[in-house]
């Protein structure tokens, strides 16, 4: 026990510095964000994210957006656990066979007006799976899709910039 005490003390602190400055693009996006939440969406917005089939890399990237360095609740952004709740779903990965039915009833249960953003390149066109035995294709052959956010996976800024296009659409 001691002998790891000694090396760990030895060792010291390995962990990277947090980053001190704030990203400016960042900050912007949000800032235009946040001013469309309020007028549209009374201040809030509730996203329901769904894993229609993904490698959750597209996952990552939105969980990224409430991390303490993005932190978008500040935004005015935040994720519900229930499509009853949401304002708009982020549909992740090909829509494989078996989520087509869950998709569905998710998109059902939001109410209107309800907006489908397709996150990444597998739910804009079905990414490396294409139409295949096991998948639908992308989003946009199960779903009426609002806006597309290519890449794969998608930075959190490419994500606002998603929001900011399906706002502009509406």
């Amino acid at each position: 026990m001691y002998r790891i005490l000694r090396k760990t003390l030895g060792i010291g602190v390995v962990t990277e510095k947090a980053p001190v400055q704030h990203d400016k693009n960042l900050e912007k996006l949000g800032i235009e964000v946040k001013r469309i939440i309020d007028k549209r969406f009374h201040g809030s917005l509730a996203i329901r994210e769904v894993d229609a089939g993904s490698c959750n890399a597209c996952e990552l990237e939105i969980h990224a957006l409430n991390n303490p360095f993005h932190d978008v609740e500040r935004f005015g952004i935040h994720f519900v656990a229930s499509p009853r709740h949401a304002d708009l779903l982020l549909v992740t990965g090909p829509v494989s066979r078996h989520m087509q039915a869950a998709l569905l009833r998710t998109w059902e249960a939001t109410p209107s007006p309800k907006y489908v953003i397709a996150v990444g390149d597998c739910a804009c066109d079905g990414g490396e799976f294409g139409d295949i035995y096991a998948t639908c294709g992308g989003v946009d052959k199960v779903l009426p899709v609002d806006a597309l956010i290519p890449g794969c996976p998608p930075t959190p800024e490419a994500l606002l910039r998603g929001l900011l296009a399906c706002f502009a659409r509406i």
